[in-house]
């Protein structure tokens, strides 16, 4: 990625910047997985990302067993059902029957425990009355009936799970079902983030004419803290050249860094001069609403995002395209955006021009969708009261009430396996 590829990528204040798909391809080729590795014990692995392919040493289940309480019997010995059987025994978890089932015979078992030899079928309990050594089957057995075979599930030497999966709690619970102790993950990518602005002020500073309380890296560090990444936060930079070199100074070594404010073309904007100077800019512009001035280039080795300073455009070009390259960098697969399309409960406004996304609540009972109020990019509390975005391609006009539009639910896979 070079400086001089900005011309063709949005650079003029009138361009209308690059399309969001194309956009967002191009930060993801332009990101690699992180190539560190580290092993970690099984129960510290949830939520991190596998590095190697995972193979079963044993079989799952390890010996055929029952799926349920009853009687292990051979089918054929039971016809018709009211057959009656002569029990010689018992299986339980952990304490198998050691003998054999031969013809005329069953035996009492329960749930998981191995299916005796000669065994083929067992019959619920419920679908039985057992009168001392003998036992009545209502029901009429196939072979198979009831039974889980060793290694149904996973055989051993299946590959269990495969470099780039994302470790959720099921994942930790098929692991240790094949022995697995540890696991080879990707080193969580460190991340520096930090606010710029002369009027911003810590949260808890009493404010003066013309100052704000800097809410945007409260909500970049808890999208961060989503994903997992190792944090360093900048806090507030000053809109001064020597602040940022400065800020840029204190994020070296990490694998990305992430600001906000400072990427338009203002005159107090200086975040894409000093990345200029400091490193390469791929693109500045995305033509979506909210969130146009999206800075994307390197600094160093660190992938640089500038996103706009609105609290909106902050959130909509998080999780449009940072969320989806820090998966990647982290070592998994970013999942595409998931959209449905639902009726809207109510009218929206819009101008074809640019990509929309606009807040929105799902209603009765998910089957439709609400359009809030006020969309502009600074109303953050939009984003607080909406639970889905309803988008809307740059073409697009005004959308009347009960026409189906997409909808992407905040609540998505992030990760694609």
């Amino acid at each position: 990625m070079k400086q001089e590829e900005v011309a063709g990528c949005g650079g003029g204040h009138d361009s209308p910047g690059l399309a969001l798909d194309e956009a967002r391809a191009r930060i993801l080729e332009a990101v690699a997985p992180l190539a560190e590795t580290e092993r970690l014990p099984l129960p510290e692995a949830l939520h991190r990302v596998l590095a190697e392919p995972v193979t079963a040493g044993v079989d799952v289940p390890a010996h055929t067993n029952s799926a349920m309480d009853g009687y292990a019997l051979r089918a054929a010995d039971i016809p018709d059902k009211g057959t009656k059987l002569r029990l010689i025994g018992d299986s339980f978890a952990g304490h198998p029957f050691d003998g054999r089932v031969d013809v005329g015979q069953c035996v009492r078992i329960m749930t998981g425990a191995v299916l005796p030899a000669g065994a083929d079928a067992v019959v619920m309990q419920e679908r039985t009355e057992a009168d001392g050594e003998t036992v009545v089957f209502h029901d009429a057995p196939k072979p198979g009936s009831n039974v889980r075979e060793a290694g149904e599930d996973l055989a051993r030497g299946d590959t269990v799970l495969s470099p780039g999966h994302w470790l959720r709690p099921a994942d930790l619970g098929v692991l240790a079902s094949v022995g697995t102790a540890e696991v080879a993950v990707h080193r969580r990518p460190r991340v520096a983030f930090f606010s710029t602005g002369d009027e911003l002020q810590p949260v808890g500073t009493a404010l003066d004419a013309g100052e704000i309380h800097d809410s945007n890296r409260y909500t970049i560090r808890a999208m961060l803290e989503e994903l997992g990444v190792t944090l360093v936060d900048l806090g507030i930079v000053r809109d001064t050249t020597e602040a940022l070199e400065a800020a840029f100074d204190a994020a070296a070594g990490c694998d990305a860094i992430i600001s906000s404010g400072g990427v338009s073309v203002g005159a107090a904007d200086y975040v894409l001069e000093v990345l200029r100077q400091r490193g390469d800019v791929g693109f500045w512009q995305v033509n979506i609403k909210p969130g146009r001035p999206l800075a994307f280039g390197r600094v160093g080795d660190a992938h640089f995002f500038g996103l706009p300073g609105n609290p909106v455009s902050v959130m909509v070009t998080f999780l449009q395209m940072v969320r989806p390259a820090l998966v990647k960098l982290s070592g998994g697969r970013p999942a595409p955006p998931l959209r449905v399309r639902l009726p809207l409960a109510g009218p929206i406004r819009k101008k074809p021009g640019r990509a929309e996304f606009q807040r929105a609540r799902l209603v009765d009972g998910g089957t439709a969708v609400e359009p809030l109020g006020h969309q502009g990019s600074g109303v953050l509390r939009s984003m607080s009261a909406a639970d889905c975005f309803v988008f809307l391609e740059a073409d697009t006009g005004d959308v009347a009430a009960g026409e189906e539009v997409p909808v992407e639910p905040f609540a998505q896979p992030v990760w694609n396996g």
